[in-house]
């Protein structure tokens, strides 16, 4: 073998490791990207398969014009903001207490994370049946507290529906957030915490000042990875209240999701997930802005 030809085996080396990964992201992740922008632009409804006629944007400015994505495009903002903001503070205060000194600890690790580990639809039969109107424990015990004077139709009143629904998506998801704040307070150096002691600082100041500076860069990431589940996520309102009562619970992916599957209008729902798509690509863009200023800093 001569020198070129080694220099050049050297060179393609990392991307002959890296192609079987490349070769199944490409089959498993871009090309059904492609497949579904593709089939945006088409008139697609599955019970006239053969006459599938190219319309362009047509679905997107037909979805323009939808009420129905408006209000799930909304609901889709509360959905997101306040679960993941929910997730993240409830998260961040475990993590915190998971970190203090306690001869329980070990045990409390390990229950901490049983919500991540059940599955969605597991958690959203047990909340359903704990939102039930007439067995309801919720009911139960706010009516034995006085809080209420009679049942109260959590899933199926417009007013507390997609509230209860995220309550239950914030009690499945704050352990991935103690869990990663965790992991980044035990990384930070004792030595900080004994510095600002020895300055002064009150435990507050400790918090502020040493604490959440030195995990910024640990939730910025957790909080991305969590906005795209989050805003990705369905099943466990299609358990729970299916999208009703009426658009109450829509959200963009079960929008998407149940045009699809119950009005068979395949064109359309791409369309759908394309234009959710772009709002999360958008969301990871800034994100990675973001990371590549605090680099060159």
């Amino acid at each position: 073998m001569t020198l070129a030809s080694s220099r050049l085996a050297a060179r393609l080396q990392p991307y002959f490791f890296l192609a079987p990964a490349l070769l199944v992201t490409v089959c498993i992740v871009f090309y059904p990207v492609v497949q579904t922008a593709t089939m945006s632009l088409y008139d697609f409804i599955l019970y006239r398969p053969r006459n599938v006629p190219f319309v362009g944007f047509g679905n997107y400015v037909r979805l323009w014009n939808d009420e129905a994505f408006w209000i799930s495009l909304g609901n889709s903002v509360i959905w997101v903001v306040l679960a993941v903001g929910l997730q993240f503070l409830l998260g961040f205060a475990a993590a915190l207490l998971l970190n203090e000194s306690f001869f329980w600890r070990s045990v409390a690790r390990a229950v901490v994370i049983v919500p991540w580990a059940l599955p969605s639809v597991i958690i959203a039969l047990m909340w359903t049946w704990m939102y039930d109107f007439n067995l309801g424990v919720i009911n139960d015990a706010l009516m034995r507290l006085g809080f209420i004077s009679e049942p109260y139709p959590w899933l199926a009143s417009p007013d507390t529906a997609l509230y209860a629904v995220i309550l239950t998506l914030t009690w499945q998801g704050f352990p991935f957030f103690a869990v990663a704040i965790l992991a980044g307070l035990q990384a930070i150096p004792a030595e900080l915490y004994e510095a600002a002691e020895i300055d002064g600082a009150t435990r507050w100041q400790m918090l502020w000042r040493v604490t959440i500076p030195s995990l910024a860069g640990v939730i910025a990431t957790a909080l991305l990875l969590r906005t795209i589940w989050v805003a990705n996520s369905l099943d466990v309102i299609l358990v729970m209240t299916g999208g009703g009562p009426g658009y109450t619970t829509h959200t963009l992916p079960l929008y998407a999701f149940l045009r699809a599957q119950q009005g068979m209008e395949y064109g359309y729902g791409a369309a759908l997930a394309v234009v959710l798509t772009i709002m999360l690509l958008s969301v990871v863009a800034a994100y990675v802005a973001r990371a590549a200023r605090g680099v060159d800093r």
